[in-house]
């Protein structure tokens, strides 16, 4: 019987390990019954679990409960957020039929927005980002002021998932605000890592998911001021404000909500060790492969850069190669975003940071997490001499095809 391989996982940007603590959430929850819309004593004792659920998530992010719309994920949240604001605005007024966002957006986004462009006549703003990848705030103003009575929305992400940028919240909400267009922020990455403070931060929505937190996949939230009305996507039971019909999926709610009180309880600590480790990393890639380029802001912090993300470009190498090899040596990273792994394309934030198509496919993401240790760093730095001569020959070879 074969052993077990041994894997060092630098990829928590994608997802992260459920904490053990969630893992007994969940477990407990399955083995019970109960629809939480049902009215008999099994129903109501759902019903209670969600709601104490619910007053847990919101107080970790500084939102009312009320406010906190279960969901699927970040990908359905995202779709709500941005499709039920572009209609409900547009109905109210058909001259809003303009979309501003940034070009830096999680496919979550990206896809909806140009299926709205497509489908539904809107019309797309994207607000460049500079060599960092954080959005050029005075070209968003520019946009925005060109014809405030037509913009439906704007969503800028809170952090970037590919190379960690902290965008500039509180600035494009005071745009925003200036003329009343409501914003949206998808904040899955950054939930966990930064505080989040939804009533502070000004934000009409925000997308946060469980998968990323040490929770399960298949349940994120989309927190909603009250005063937002989104069209819905789903129509059916009208829980969930009337905005998100379905049956509420309590065990992964309640999972959710133990996983978000523990790493916001430890998110201080933990970014610190992450921190810490990640600068490790990037050293000793730099002193294994000097031409190596690390992308992004370079300091850390609430207004520059997740702890947890190193993106690093290879010159003269595939990303996609230098993925495969380490794979085979049990280190496990990225090319990007997860949810476009399998298509070999260029990385459209790079792209939109201003590098080249080369730069843009010889990248690779590392991303740390709550399970990270100094021997999954090392790992990567043992096995990284001889995927990179590798993969560096092999580019080499087709390039004199």
């Amino acid at each position: 019987m074969n052993e077990p391989r041994l894997t060092a996982y630098l990829d928590h940007a994608a997802t992260t390990p459920m904490l053990a603590e969630a893992r007994g959430v969940l477990t407990e929850q399955l083995a019970r019954t109960g629809n939480a819309s049902s009215l008999h004593t099994s129903g109501r004792l759902a019903r209670r679990t969600v709601e104490e659920s619910r007053e847990i998530i919101a107080e970790q992010l500084g939102a009312r409960p009320s406010e906190v719309v279960f969901c699927s994920g970040g990908t359905e949240a995202n779709n709500l957020a941005i499709k039920g604001l572009y209609w409900a605005r547009r109905g109210a007024d058909p001259r809003r039929d303009r979309v501003v966002f940034s070009s830096i957006e999680h496919h979550a986004l990206l896809d909806p927005v140009t299926w709205l462009a497509a489908h539904e006549g809107a019309r797309i703003d994207t607000t460049p980002v500079d060599r960092q990848g954080r959005i050029v705030v005075e070209a968003l103003r520019e946009s925005v002021e060109r014809a405030p009575d037509e913009v439906a929305a704007i969503t800028t992400m809170w952090a970037n998932n590919e190379m960690g940028t902290i965008q500039p919240i509180d600035e494009v909400v005071a745009i925003a605000r200036e003329h009343g267009v409501p914003v949206h922020s998808d904040a899955v990455q950054a939930a966990g890592y930064v505080p989040l403070d939804f009533a502070g931060s000004g934000l009409d929505a925000m997308t946060v998911t469980a998968h990323k937190l040490g929770g399960p996949v298949g349940v994120g939230a989309l927190v909603l001021r009250r005063e937002i009305e989104p069209i819905p996507l789903l129509h059916g039971g009208g829980q969930e404000r009337d905005v998100r019909s379905g049956t509420v999926g309590v065990a992964l709610i309640a999972s959710f909500a133990a996983a978000m009180e523990i790493t916001v309880a430890r998110q201080a600590e933990a970014s610190a060790r992450i921190e810490a480790l990640r600068r490790r990393l990037v050293a000793g890639i730099l002193h294994i492969v000097p031409d190596a380029v690390v992308n992004g802001d370079p300091e850390t912090g609430v207004d520059h850069r997740l702890p947890n993300i190193a993106h690093v470009t290879f010159p003269g190498c595939e990303g996609d190669a230098m993925l495969m090899l380490l794979d085979a040596q049990g280190i496990e990273c990225s090319t990007g975003s997860a949810c476009a792994a399998g298509v070999p394309q260029p990385s459209h934030v790079l792209l939109a940071m201003g590098y080249d198509d080369d730069a843009a496919r010889g990248s690779l993401r590392f991303s740390l997490g709550h399970t990270s240790t100094e021997a999954d760093v090392d790992a990567l730095l043992a096995a990284l001499p001889a995927v990179h001569a590798r993969a560096r020959a092999a580019s080499l070879v087709r390039s004199t095809r």
